[in-house]
C-alpha cells in the first residue's frame, strides 16, 4: 500500500553520480511511500541528467516504485515545503581534495582518507562548513520543519555547523561504518561459535558511542550471546594476518583493509573500535599506524589516492552518459544505507533504531554537551531521540576527547572566518607531528591550494 501523503525530498548535491543513484535504487524498492525528489546541484547539467535517469527507472524496472524527479533551477525551488532534505556534496573538486590528501606527504604525514580529521580533514572543513551554514539558513527560510539527512564529510563538523547556524534544525548525520563492524561481528560469531545459519547485521545488537569515524561499541550480542569473548578470540587469531579471505593484502588497492587496526585497538582497550581501519588510523597518534609507508603495510590497510577517485568519476560520468542516451538500463542496487528506512520511520510507517550523529544532550555523559556525537537513536513518527549510551571507557575517551575539543575550535574558526584559529586546530592534530615552523609552511601551502573557496576568511 502506497503512503498517500505527498512527500517532497530535496536533494542538495542531486547531480551526484554515486550517492544519488543509490538513493534512487532504495526509493524505487521501497513501496510504502512515493515521493517527489527535487535535485539541486551547482552543476545543473548533472542534476538534469539524474532527472532523466530517475524518471526512466520504471521503464527499466517495471516493479519499481514510480518516484518522480525534477532538476530544480534554484535551491529555493528544491527546498520550499520539503519534508526531507538530503545533503550529499563534494566541497570543492578533486584538485582541492588532492591537496588535502597528498600535500602533507611532503612533510612525512600520511593520510588514508583525508576527509574527516588530520590536515586534510581540517582544510576540507574550511571549505565545507560555510556551505553548511548557507544550507542551514536556506532550510530555515524555506522548510524549517524538514528532516535533514547529511552524508557529507567531515560529518561531525557538518552537523555541528548546521546546528550552530539554525539551532532548531532537525538534522542528523548518517554513516555506514558501524554497519560494517556489525557484519564483522557476525563473521566472528559464525567462525568462533560454529554457527551455520546466516547472520545479518540486524541480528547483531550493539551500543554505539563516540564521534563519527571514531566510534566504539561497549556492548555487542547475538541472540543474547555476549560477543566480546567471541570477538577477542577472533582478534587474537587475525590481528597479525588480517581478515582477508581469498585475496591477500595489496596496498595498491584503494580500499584494502584487513581490520588489523580495529582488532589491535580492541586488544589494547577492551572496547570494539567500530569504523574502518582507514578512518581509525587517522584519529590515533601519527606514529601508531601512519608513521610511514612501511608501517601502513605492516597494518595491512591502504592509503586511498585521489587518482583512484578521479578514475572512478570518469567511469561514472561515462555511465551517466550511457544511461541518459538509453545505451544502458538502470539496475536496482540496494545501497546498504538506511536513509529511506529513516524517512519511512519519520513518516510514522514503522519504528527504527540505528546509529546517527546528533548533538550531545547527555547520551554520552563524559563528552561535552552540545558536541556532535554518534550513538544509537530511536526513530518514530516525526521524532528522533538519541539513546543513552553511557560514559565512554577511559581508554577510548582519552583518544577521543582531543578531537572533540579540536572540532569545537574548527567550528569557531569557520564561524568567525578566522584562519589563525584554524591553524591552532591544525597544529594540535595528532597526525601533525612536525615542528611548528614546518606546520605553518604546510598549513599555508594547503590554504593556498584551496584559496578559491576561502575568500571570506581573514
Amino acid at each position: 500500500m502506497v503512503f498517500m501523503k505527498k512527500v517532497k525530498i530535496a536533494y542538495l548535491g542531486g547531480g551526484s553520480r554515486g550517492w544519488a543513484w543509490y538513493l534512487m535504487s532504495d526509493l524505487a524498492m521501497e513501496k510504502s511511500f512515493t515521493p517527489e525528489v527535487y535535485l539541486y546541484d551547482i552543476d545543473k547539467e548533472a542534476a538534469k541528467a539524474n532527472e532523466i535517469i530517475g524518471n526512466r527507472i520504471p521503464e527499466d524496472c517495471p516493479d519499481a516504485n514510480p518516484v518522480t524527479y525534477k532538476a530544480a533551477e534554484t535551491i529555493e525551488e528544491a527546498l520550499t515545503d520539503a519534508d526531507f532534505v538530503v545533503i550529499s556534496i563534494l566541497p570543492g573538486t578533486f584538485t582541492e581534495m588532492g591537496s588535502d590528501v597528498h600535500t602533507p606527504e611532503k612533510y612525512g604525514i600520511y593520510q588514508s582518507v583525508g576527509d574527516t580529521t588530520g590536515p586534510g580533514g581540517i582544510i576540507r572543513a574550511l571549505r565545507t562548513l560555510p556551505m553548511m551554514e548557507y544550507f542551514a539558513l536556506k532550510i530555515k527560510e524555506c522548510c524549517p520543519r524538514a528532516w535533514v539527512i547529511n552524508y557529507t564529510n567531515p560529518m561531525t563538523l557538518s552537523i555541528g555547523m548546521l546546528y550552530r547556524t539554525f539551532p532548531e534544525i532537525k538534522a542528523f548525520g548518517c554513516c555506514h561504518e558501524v554497519f560494517f563492524t556489525r557484519d564483522l561481528l557476525g563473521e566472528a560469531a559464525k567462525e568462533i561459535l560454529g554457527i551455520e545459519e546466516e547472520i545479518t547485521r540486524d541480528d547483531i545488537r550493539v551500543n554505539v558511542m563516540g564521534i563519527n569515524h571514531f566510534t566504539w561499541l561497549d556492548k555487542a550480542n547475538y541472540k543474547g550471546i555476549d560477543l566480546f569473548p567471541v570477538y577477542r578470540k577472533f582478534c587474537e587469531k587475525y590481528v597479525k594476518t588480517g581478515t582477508f579471505k581469498e585475496e591477500k593484502y595489496d596496498y595498491l588497492k584503494a580500499f584494502s583493509n584487513g581490520n588489523c587496526i580495529k582488532m589491535d585497538l580492541f586488544l589494547r582497550y577492551g572496547t570494539i573500535a567500530a569504523a574502518g581501519d582507514r578512518h581509525l588510523a587517522e584519529f590515533c597518534p601519527g606514529n601508531w599506524y601512519l608513521k610511514d609507508l612501511e608501517t601502513v603495510a605492516e597494518w595491512k590497510f591502504a592509503l586511498t589516492p585521489i587518482q583512484y577517485r578521479i578514475d572512478g568519476l570518469k567511469d561514472r560520468l561515462a555511465k551517466s552518459k550511457r544511461l541518459v542516451n538509453r545505451e544502458e538500463k538502470f539496475e536496482l542496487v540496494p545501497s546498504g544505507e538506511e536513509g529511506v528506512l529513516q524517512m519511512k520511520a519519520l513518516l510514522g510507517l514503522e519504528d527504527l533504531v540505528t546509529n546517527v550523529n546528533l548533538p550531545n544532550v547527555g547520551q554520552i555523559p563524559n563528552l561535552p554537551l552540545g558536541a556532535v556525537v554518534e550513538t544509537n537513536a530511536a526513530f518514530t513518527c516525526d521524532s528522533v531521540l538519541p539513546v543513552v549510551a553511557g560514559s565512554m571507557p577511559d581508554g577510548p575517551l582519552g583518544l577521543t576527547m582531543p578531537h572533540v575539543t579540536n572540532q569545537q575550535l574548527i567550528l569557531d574558526a569557520v564561524q568567525n572566518r578566522d584562519l589563525e584559529t584554524a591553524f591552532m586546530a591544525f597544529a594540535k592534530d595528532p597526525l601533525v607531528r612536525i615542528g611548528l615552523s614546518d606546520t605553518r609552511k604546510l598549513f599555508n601551502e594547503m590554504i593556498e591550494n584551496t584559496k578559491e573557496y576561502l575568500e571570506d576568511y581573514k
